[in-house]
């Protein structure tokens, strides 16, 4: 098995039969001058008629701005839907994202554990984003194929992606929220990914990514499923190439009571040393999703996210990423909390 990815994976893939066929493009950045930042995110879900849109935007004022739609699509010819745009001008180099809509604005964005009553409690106001995203560092990642090039044989409709690629980016442009605008001049990590999706595949999963400059920034992923086995990867990224995660530990401090996580002690192991990182979380919004397992088990998915200021040994200076945290719930507490 060998890992293939041409510059033609930028674009969009062929839509598959599978129900849950998912393709999606994520792209965060945070400016620390300006204490501003965010994702945007966009999932074709076209089999099932919609896209899964998110726009989450952390203000300087601690509020957040945030929505989450599902615009319908017919196909998967673009990203293109419910006010979200993304282009892909150079690949491997540079795009361009786009968002013109209305969103939820939060002063307590812990809120957002609830929904319909978020969206309706809170006020309302009009946004655009408009970055672009050249990128800092090689590619990471594609899609496992056989030895000759040709598709692995395997079910995938039970997963969660079956190609994905990441890659740390420099990030310019504007954030508009109502009358208050901000240039954005920042770093931040892409992914996109593609094939049969469910959010419950995972039993939970810890996602840190970072950038501390063009020249240092890192990207965590511990995968753990409900056996128990883990899964451990990412990269970090250090004079224009990657180091390959090896092994990995994360060890949180939670909150009390709805157990989120506010801070973070890891390690990072390469080839070429071990990293030891720090992460303190100045801003989190949770997310939701439901979903109905393949075996008829419906099961409540938590994505916190968490606006993270990070250190490491390696760099004398704070990087700034977002440290993702996705747990199911059972009986209203993460089943990672001891993870």
């Amino acid at each position: 098995m060998k890992i293939r990815l041409e510059p033609t994976d930028e674009y969009m893939h062929p839509l598959e039969a599978a129900s849950n066929f998912n393709e999606s493009m994520y792209f965060n950045c945070y400016d620390p001058e300006a204490r501003v930042g965010g994702f945007l995110r966009l999932g074709n879900r076209a089999n099932e008629g919609y896209a899964e849109l998110t726009t989450c935007l952390y203000l300087p004022d601690g509020r957040v701005a945030f929505v989450y739609k599902r615009p319908e699509i017919a196909n998967n010819d673009a990203f293109d839907a419910g006010g979200t745009r993304f282009e892909v001008v150079t690949p491997f180099e540079e795009l361009r994202t786009t968002y013109t809509g209305k969103v939820c604005l939060l002063d307590e964005p812990l809120q957002m554990a609830d929904p319909r009553r978020a969206f309706t409690e809170n006020p309302w106001d009009e946004c655009e984003v408009e970055w672009t995203h050249r990128g800092v560092s090689p590619m990471y990642g594609g899609e496992p194929v056989n030895d000759d090039g040709s598709a692995l044989e395997q079910d995938h409709s039970g997963g969660f992606a079956r190609g994905h690629y990441e890659q740390h980016m420099s990030v310019s442009g504007r954030i508009r929220v109502g009358s208050d605008e901000w240039q954005v001049d920042g770093f931040g990590l892409r992914d996109h990914s593609w094939g049969p999706r469910f959010w419950s595949a995972p039993w939970y999963y810890r996602w840190l990514t970072a950038n501390f400059g063009p020249d240092f920034g890192f990207v965590v992923s511990v995968i753990t499923s409900r056996d128990g086995s883990r899964r451990m990867g990412g990269m970090i990224l250090r004079d224009g190439a990657y180091e390959h995660i090896r092994e990995a530990t994360i060890h949180t401090d939670w909150t009390d009571g709805d157990s989120y996580h506010r801070s973070l002690e890891a390690t990072a192991t390469t080839a070429e040393g071990t990293y030891a990182i720090s992460g303190t979380v100045l801003n989190l919004i949770p997310l939701r999703n439901r979903r109905t397992t393949p075996d008829g088990e419906k099961l409540v998915t938590r994505i916190s996210e968490g606006m993270t200021e990070w250190r490491c040994d390696a760099v004398d200076h704070p990087g700034y990423g977002l440290s993702e945290y996705l747990d199911q719930m059972i009986d209203g507490q993460p089943v990672g909390l001891e993870g």
